[in-house]
């Protein structure tokens, strides 16, 4: 018998603090943020493990589709800032790490990738909108509050992910004014592809993973290939630039 070396979904399902993982007979793999069943707060250890979990499920080959949500009422509406070490070099040297394998393993994800954006995404909201299909809720508003509007350069991929969304002229305004963006202009600036009511998020977003699920399983994977290059690219150019910047700004605070 081969033994098996790429990861089963027992291997990581239930092994997060922050991540509920749930998945269906079709491979329709629901990827739940969350704090204590809530909205997740951004912490250190939900920094870490939405990395560490990525790679797991980007090496996982019985995942058919992903749908990326949170929990109750909000994507992720708030920060908890004292759970990070950032006095030193050596603190921001492991953010650094962390924070380029945070989005690159996103997108190493071999499958479309959905994101049911169930209400605000205050925090790191470029982890719901770097996906290939954005299903927002009438609740959602974007805006990037714990960068600059906090005094710390919008470095953490958000310089890469809202200039590539935006465009760079309302990209840079986005990320220098702290601008909040609700669903409806989310939607009129090419941010999501759909606005519903809140209860109807998921559900659509669980419709279109089924259409996509029935496609060949080499069509969906190259199909993301395809589609996430541009982004790939981009990151590696600019993500550590960003980070390295966004350490040596702040350790001058």
């Amino acid at each position: 018998m081969t033994r098996r070396i790429a990861p089963s979904f027992e291997d990581y399902r239930g092994k997060y603090e922050n991540i509920r993982l749930e998945r269906s007979d079709d491979g329709v793999l629901e990827v739940t943020i969350h704090t204590d069943g809530g909205p997740l707060t951004w912490t250190s250890t939900a920094h870490d493990e939405l990395a560490y979990c990525f790679e797991q499920i980007s090496c996982d080959p019985d995942n058919a589709v992903v749908i990326l949500t949170g929990a109750g009422d909000a994507f992720c509406p708030d920060i908890d800032f004292s759970s990070f070490n950032l006095g030193t070099p050596h603190d921001w040297a492991e953010i650094i790490f962390e924070g380029q394998r945070l989005l690159n393993n996103l997108l190493a994800i071999q499958v479309p990738v959905i994101a049911a954006i169930n209400g605000p995404a205050l925090v790191h909201p470029e982890i719901a909108v770097i996906n290939d299909i954005m299903i927002a809720s009438e609740t959602a508003t974007f805006t990037d509050s714990p960068h600059f509007a906090s005094g710390i350069v919008p470095g953490d991929g958000a310089h890469v992910v809202w200039n590539h969304v935006l465009g760079n002229t309302r990209g840079r305004y986005f990320l220098l004014t702290g601008q909040v963006l609700d669903a409806q202009q989310a939607l009129d600036f090419g941010v999501v592809n759909e606005v519903l009511p809140a209860d109807q998020v998921l559900p659509r977003a669980r419709e279109l993973a089924v259409t996509i699920a029935s496609k060949p399983m080499l069509a969906r994977r190259y199909a993301r290939q395809v589609l996430t290059r541009p982004f790939k690219q981009q990151m590696h150019e600019n993500l550590a630039f960003g980070l390295t910047h966004e350490a040596l700004a702040a350790l001058d605070l």
